[in-house]
């Protein structure tokens, strides 16, 4: 994740403990604590037979079963945990109810600390002894202890995908010679898929390589049904990203943080990024697309994502052109994001070192907000949010939003400044959901225009 600010560093540690009382989601929706007492945790995935397995930083992996933290972890291995190393990812095998294969990736200790990916078989709710298999091998580390990534995740495909940080080298984003700073792809059995992107131009272990050009991402989404993947690659100075995973693509790290300005087009932009002013890390994402819905319709195949030091959870809606609005705010250090089968959201807090969860508690009394502006295609702010016009939200009936107008803005060359709201609201105010859809409109003129 992310050197400046040592996000697994221990300063962060002792302030994000002090902060314990969960996120604050929309109306019409209540948070709870599913289990506390998990250590540094970094990654969580659920099991197909419904319990929750969360890594610790430290090497253990603990399982939440019936809403219960076992004692007893599923697994302990030996890590170097210093800095952003350890026990980083975990997933299932897509045929676990039969094989019981469990992997991890994880940094291994000693005088070439290297990360590692190995699979476990299940004995119930711990690890059978000496079952680890060593799948894949990544390598060398460096000095430095930052950009492990560590994501693992199975494809609709029957891939195994990896994310890997660039080991606080940004050279090695851009080189078919190394993994890191990539997304990997391999079979389950560690060998390598001959139709990967690279397999007639990369040379042995490289062929695994499925997309480059990344920083450190540090976790990914894979959409149930679609098979679509969503990378968030953890940015240095100015952005954080959400990339559209395609084989073979290149997303530009160290030329290009966010967006290329000027654009290139040998580098994909990412759908989305959000600036260090509105968080430093982003963490955590998950497509929602349960077996059961619990929340209202108009969240099927949303992605949800957070960020470490913003503490908020926020949602992306692919079939709104990759629209984004917060969902919750007051999150301890997020890392991880998940969806239940029983369609809640649960979310890993590194600073309470607990999971959580949010439930859909009230009734679908939802319309839609348009906010718009004149002429189109300036900025308004939502809850705090800078979105583009035409920006359309979904709301729970009276529930209260802030929106605002910058004083002065610019397009096409020509300078704006702010006139008045459609509803007669001050710049800046708020505004309650009302009971039918409705529209927002802030009104610009043309400076030296009267």
């Amino acid at each position: 994740m992310k050197s400046t600010i040592q996000i697994l560093g221990c300063g962060l540690f002792i302030l994000a403990r002090e902060l314990v009382s969960g996120a604050v989601p929309p109306a019409g929706f209540s948070e709870s604590i599913v289990a506390s007492g998990i250590s540094n945790p970094t990654a969580m995935e659920f099991a197909p037979d419904g319990r929750l397995f969360v890594c610790q930083q430290s090497g253990q992996l603990r399982v939440i079963k019936n809403g219960t933290l076992l004692a007893t972890p599923f697994l302990s291995v030996t890590v170097d945990s210093a800095g952003e190393r350890g026990l980083l990812g975990i997933t299932f095998d897509p045929n676990f109810a039969n094989n019981q294969f469990v992997y991890i990736y994880y940094t291994v200790p000693g005088a070439t600390a290297h990360n590692r990916i190995s699979r476990f078989i299940a004995s119930g709710d711990v690890a059978s002894p000496g079952s680890e298999t060593i799948i894949l091998e990544l390598n060398n580390l460096s000095s430095a202890s930052n950009h492990n990534g560590g994501a693992i995740h199975f494809g609709q495909d029957g891939k195994l995908y990896a994310g890997v940080g660039e080991n606080a080298n940004s050279a090695n984003a851009q080189t078919l010679t190394n993994l890191l700073g990539k997304i990997l792809r391999i079979n389950a059995d560690g060998s390598i898929p001959m139709d990967n992107p690279f397999y007639s131009t990369a040379v042995g272990v490289n062929r695994a390589i499925w997309a480059l050009g990344l920083r450190n991402p540090f976790t990914f989404g894979i959409q149930p049904g679609t098979g679509r993947i969503f990378l968030d690659d953890v940015g240095e100075n100015t952005w954080e990203e959400i990339n559209d995973s395609i084989s073979g693509a290149n997303y530009g790290w160290p030329n290009c943080e966010g967006a290329c300005n000027p654009s290139n087009p040998s580098f994909r932009d990412p759908i989305y990024q959000y600036s260090h002013s509105e968080g430093c890390a982003i963490a955590g994402g998950t497509f929602y697309n349960p077996v059961n819905f619990q929340f209202p319709p108009q969240y099927a195949g949303v992605y949800f994502f957070a960020d470490l030091c913003g503490g908020w959870i926020r949602v992306l809606e692919p079939a709104r052109n990759n629209q984004v609005s917060t969902f919750a705010t007051g999150a301890s250090s997020p890392v991880d994001l998940k969806v239940g089968a029983d369609g809640s959201l649960y979310y890993l807090e590194r600073g309470s070192s607990s999971v959580r969860r949010v439930q859909f508690t009230g009734t679908s009394d939802i319309v839609t907000l348009t906010l718009l502006t004149q002429p189109n295609g300036l900025n308004v702010t939502f809850d705090g949010l800078t979105v583009a016009t035409p920006y359309a939200v979904d709301s729970v009936i009276g529930t209260p939003h802030n929106i605002g107008a910058p004083s002065s803005q610019r397009l096409n060359k020509i300078n704006y400044r702010f006139v008045r709201w459609s509803d007669s609201g001050t710049q800046t105010h708020t505004i309650t959901t009302p009971a039918t859809d409705s529209t927002y409109s802030a009104v610009y003129q043309a400076k030296g225009h009267p």
